[in-house]
């Protein structure tokens, strides 16, 4: 019995994927809610985020945006053209996205700015005491770990969680208009690319995930995927924890790191 992946249904519906792959979701999901479901967004939709707190989010959060291409140039020298279908579809995948992700750079400045945080302090400021874990993680992960952990851990659950906590924000009415007209454009460009109903990069990534596992990997396989989305998932909550109160900074790094 051939144990190779190829989606037949839909993209976008888990069922779609293997039941290792189903089941690793679900046991992921509480963490990814402990991101999605942070006071962090409620606080920058209701307006009610000290200045500090918004400075130590476009600051704090900036050297992942900054190093996102960089994470998937380390995926990318992993792939080999013509060793599997996994490789083939995660070259031609990381290829066409890179560049893309080079653009959101400048978006997330845009955005930085429109908030009143400005271009030079998320360029040169200094970060928030504990708030590179997700940084170092998503480094350590993309250049240590095997391609599939790599584009599970960034491409799928990153990218993912981020496209649910910028929904919240980006939905909000009242969080847009309170940038000024005159360049809410330019300023909600990053989020409203991110908040995209219908934006599939994670959904792409966990097909490259499944495609170069197979649909019976080892327990251990499987396992070891889903611990590298947890810590994803955990280093984010950490970093929006750190944002609206950087005193929990270091029971909240040792945690991530734990």
């Amino acid at each position: 019995m051939s144990t190779q992946f190829e989606r037949k249904g839909s993209l976008t519906e888990l069922s779609s994927y293997p039941q290792w792959t189903q089941d690793m979701v679900a046991t992921c999901e509480d963490a990814k809610r402990s991101v999605v479901e942070h006071e962090l967004w409620d606080l920058m939709r209701d307006h009610t985020m000290a200045s500090t707190s918004t400075r130590n989010f476009m600051v704090g959060i900036w050297p992942v945006i900054e190093r996102f291409p960089g994470y998937m140039s380390m995926s990318l020298l992993k792939t080999q053209f013509g060793r599997s279908a996994g490789d083939n579809l995660a070259r031609r995948w990381l290829v066409r996205n890179i560049r893309v992700e080079q653009n959101h750079a400048e978006y997330w400045l845009h955005w930085a700015e429109g908030a009143g945080v400005a271009r030079d302090e998320v360029l040169n400021g200094r970060i928030p005491r504990g708030a590179d874990v997700l940084a170092r993680w998503c480094e350590e992960v993309a250049s240590e770990d095997t391609l599939q952990a790599g584009i599970a851990a960034t491409n799928y659950a990153v990218e993912g969680a981020t496209g649910e906590w910028s929904q919240i924000l980006y939905d909000s009415e009242s969080y847009r208009e309170s940038f000024p007209e005159a360049s809410r454009t330019r300023s909600l460009r990053w989020l409203q690319l991110h908040a995209a109903y219908d934006d599939t990069h994670p959904w792409e990534a966990l097909e490259i995930v499944c495609t170069l596992m197979g649909t019976n990997p080892s327990v251990d396989e499987v396992e070891h995927i889903a611990e590298c989305v947890r810590r994803s998932y955990v280093s984010m909550r950490v970093l929006a924890d750190i944002c609206v109160e950087p005193s929990r900074a270091t029971q909240a790094t040792n945690e991530a790191a734990a």
